[in-house]
């Protein structure tokens, strides 16, 4: 059950974090996949490309060279899969449309689109919320997933069988303190899915969304340890997830076994959402 044998997959910032652990499960279970990043470690401009991003976790994993889009790759073709890492930045619709052309023609269509890219460092409650970030924020959690999903919309079209999967988040469905962009653009992303699922219904293509709560990824991990404790002890499992938690529920979504589920969210968030004290 769940094997994805002949699918191809795309997963937008799969460089590390939630997005690498995507493309290795989606590998595993038999897909061939696509990794896309804004940043590549072979870029010679890979610190421009962060500091042009106005994102300081980019910025700060280019520096500590936290970037494994081509290693992923490598890895998956290790697996007997085929793989490529491309770079795209989801803002800029050309550098998107052009990309998915191309991975339609080199690997014969597009089957699984995971719209994980996203940022998540501007934190500052409202009064101090910069406009430049928010507008920032609105291209790439928000924008660029449209962008994706419009671009993509064709090929899953093509091949009967489509699968959009969007990486929400309980900020979106709870709200964040000191997370306004974050929170208003991770809710619209579910808006977005289920209007894709609307429209996809009929074309089979099926749209959901993961919303992910604590996840222990490299980007929790910069944050300071009370910070941490506290956001854990909000967790009903008083613990924080794996990233292969996220991308195991996303091979679910993406499998023929799913083939009856579009427009839900599911959440892999530890009962954060839950009432806990």
């Amino acid at each position: 059950m769940f094997g994805l044998s002949g699918k191809v997959a795309l997963v937008t910032g799969g460089s590390r974090g939630l997005g690498r652990a995507d493309c290795l499960a989606l590998a595993q279970a038999g897909a061939d996949v696509v990794v896309t990043d804004i940043l590549l470690e072979s870029d010679p401009d890979l610190m421009n490309v962060a500091q042009r991003s106005s994102s300081v976790l980019a910025q700060v994993m280019a520096a500590d060279h936290v970037v494994y889009a081509e290693q992923t790759a490598e890895e998956i073709r290790q697996l007997g899969r085929r793989s490529q890492a491309y770079q795209m930045d989801v803002t800029n619709r050309e550098q998107v449309n052009a990309v998915m052309e191309q991975v339609a023609q080199e690997f014969g269509g597009i089957d699984i689109l995971v719209n994980n890219a996203g940022t998540l460092d501007h934190l500052a409650q409202l009064t101090d919320q910069l406009p430049e970030l928010w507008e920032r924020d609105l291209k790439v959690n928000l924008s660029g997933a449209f962008n994706c999903t419009q671009a993509a919309w064709p090929y899953l079209r093509e091949g009967g069988f489509g699968r959009l999967i969007y990486m929400s988040s309980v900020a979106g469905t709870l709200g964040g303190f000191g997370q306004a962009s974050y929170s208003a653009t991770k809710a619209g992303l579910l808006g977005l899915m289920r209007s894709a699922a609307l429209e996809g219904a009929r074309h089979g293509i099926t749209s959901n969304a993961i919303v992910p709560g604590v996840i222990a990824t490299e980007a929790f991990n910069t944050g300071t340890p009370g910070m941490r404790e506290r956001m854990v002890l909000r967790t009903a499992m008083r613990a924080a997830g794996k990233p292969e938690d996220v991308a195991h529920a996303i091979c679910f979504l993406a499998s023929p076994e799913a083939g009856y589920i579009t427009g839900v969210t599911l959440p892999v968030a530890g009962g954060i959402d839950l009432f806990t004290f």
